[in-house]
This record gives structure tokens, C-alpha cells and sequence, in this order.
């Protein structure tokens, strides 16, 4: 999703929704995130209920092309972000160059460990990585350490339906490294955030546009004869082909319905393509 979006949001002006132009799949996915709660900047919010302030120092490990990055240094946060890939780490700090973040540093790693000292940080992002990761619990770790005592955490992984559901059509290659090399159920990505010693705030479960704008993907790849190799963000975040935007102006008319919405939370409920958490570090006990 976020892959998707970093054309968009690169161009997005204001908040929340932007003015529907011809369809694409990147303006269709913005307005689809930003009826989920993604992406307010006006209040501030990341995802409703996270909320990003000049005040708080964020982290965003898996930074990629640096969508998460760019929302808190729109806020005027002090940011770190981090990625496996060097040329990304480069990419956002060039993004950053002219941007209201406070200050920023960019740090190429695989978490393991984080090169950061302890409680660093106020917020903590982790979207769409621990699905690629060894070790997750290991990397949950580091997440933990690097918070500071009631840091706030936003943590996402791919839904197990959509996962599943890709299986009967994206390549080998996605469900192998650098890709996705496990499937999370709702249970094992609560459990995982919980053993780490996080509280659970709030969780969610959207993207039904998502799932069915990658399967639109994997078929145009087939019927086109390639099989993509390497990460699949660096093929599909530039994609614009017509059954992805034939497939955006569908659920754009959806969405202008006035049962547009009621519709669009069944869809999501019945196929979601990312599950996502909003959890918290306790506060240490006071002496």
C-alpha cells in the first residue's frame, strides 16, 4: 500500500482528501487511506489516534520511500528513519532537504540492532516490515528498546486473507526474500506486539481496494508474460497500468454512493490488505 501511495502523497497539498482528477489507482488509494483515518495533516495524525507533534522525537524503521517520514517532518518532529537499502535511506534524505522536520538523520540498518541509543524515542513507526524479517521478535525488541517510557507505537503488517488470497496469482518471488517471507494471522501480530511488552491501544483492518488493486497487478504481469524479481515495491510503485485505473474508477464511484461507505467497511472486513496496531510502552514506576 504505502509503495502505491508515495506518488500521491508526494503531490498532496491538503487534508484529508484529495479532489478526485482522472482515475488512478494512487488518487483512488489516497482518498480510500484517508477515509481509514491515514494521512490527516491538519490534526496531525499519521493514523487517527496517532498523532504526531513539533514536540516528539519518531522513528520510522522501514522508512522505504519515506511516506511515514515525510508526514512527521510535515509536523515539525525531530525524526530518525532507517531502511535495509542504502539508495532509500538517500532517497528521503533528499526529500527532507527543504522539509519543516525540526532535524533528521537517516540510518541504513536491519534492526538488528538498531544503532540507536535507549528510549530515543517519543513515537515509533513499523509499517509493512516484520512480514519481511527473520526474526521478528527480535526486531519487536529493538522497537521496544528504542521507545521511550509511554512512547506510542504504529505497527502494520499484511492481513493473512489478502496474503493468502495473492497466493493463487502474484509469483513465487513475492512470498520469498526480500518480499514477504511470512503470514501474520490477527492472533500472531497481537501476540507478537504483546510479548514485546507493548498495551494494545487500538487495531484495525482495511484495504480491500488494496488487495484487489494487487491481484489487478499480478494479472496484468501475467497476461504480459514478466515475473517480477527483487522487492516488489520498486515495480509496483510506479504503476499505472489501465486495469489498475479501470479498477480505481469503479471504487471511486463506489465511494460517491450514499451507501458508498457502509459498502467499502464490508469489503474491508471481508478482505482487508493490512492489519495495523496502535500500542503503547508503559510508563516505569516511579521511585
Amino acid at each position: 500500500m504505502f509503495a502505491f501511495l508515495k506518488g500521491a502523497m508526494r503531490r498532496k497539498k491538503s487534508d484529508p482528501s484529495p479532489t478526485p482528477q482522472a482515475a488512478s489507482s494512487l488518487w483512488c488509494g489516497l482518498r480510500d487511506a484517508s477515509i481509514d483515518g491515514w494521512f490527516h495533516e491538519r490534526s496531525g495524525e499519521l493514523l487517527r489516534g496517532f498523532v504526531i507533534t513539533a514536540e516528539d522525537q519518531v522513528l520510522d524503521v522501514g522508512c522505504g520511500e519515506g511516506v511515514a517520514t515525510l508526514f512527521a517532518a510535515n509536523q515539525g518532529a525531530s525524526v530518525i528513519f532507517t531502511d535495509t537499502e542504502a539508495d532509500k535511506v538517500e532517497l528521503v534524505k533528499a526529500k527532507l532537504t527543504n522539509s519543516h522536520a525540526r532535524q533528521w538523520r537517516g540510518l541504513v540498518s536491519n534492526s538488528t540492532p538498531l544503532p540507536l541509543e535507549d528510549g530515543c524515542a517519543s513515537k515509533v513507526i513499523c509499517l509493512e516490515v516484520l512480514e519481511h524479517v527473520d526474526d521478528p521478535n527480535q526486531v519487536m525488541a529493538e522497537l521496544v528498546r528504542a521507545g521511550k517510557p509511554g512512547a506510542q507505537y504504529l505497527i502494520s503488517v499484511p492481513a493473512a486473507v489478502g496474503e493468502y488470497l495473492q497466493k493463487g496469482i502474484a509469483p513465487d518471488s513475492y512470498f520469498a526474500p526480500p518480499n514477504h517471507v511470512r503470514i501474520f494471522s490477527p492472533e500472531d501480530f497481537s501476540q507478537l506486539v504483546t510479548d514485546a511488552g507493548l498495551v494494545i491501544e487500538h487495531c484495525q483492518a482495511n484495504g480491500f481496494f488494496w488487495v484487489m488493486n494487487m491481484i489487478f497487478y499480478w494479472a496484468s504481469e501475467r497476461a504480459a508474460g514478466r515475473d517480477s524479481q527483487g522487492p516488489v515495491r520498486d515495480h509496483i510503485a510506479q504503476q499505472q497500468n489501465p486495469l489498475m485505473n479501470d479498477w480505481a474508477g469503479v471504487w471511486e464511484r463506489l465511494l460517491d454512493r450514499p451507501d458508498g461507505l457502509a459498502i467499502k467497511q464490508q469489503m474491508d472486513r471481508l478482505m482487508p490488505k493490512s492489519q495495523v496496531l496502535i500500542a503503547r510502552k508503559p510508563w516505569q514506576d516511579q521511585p
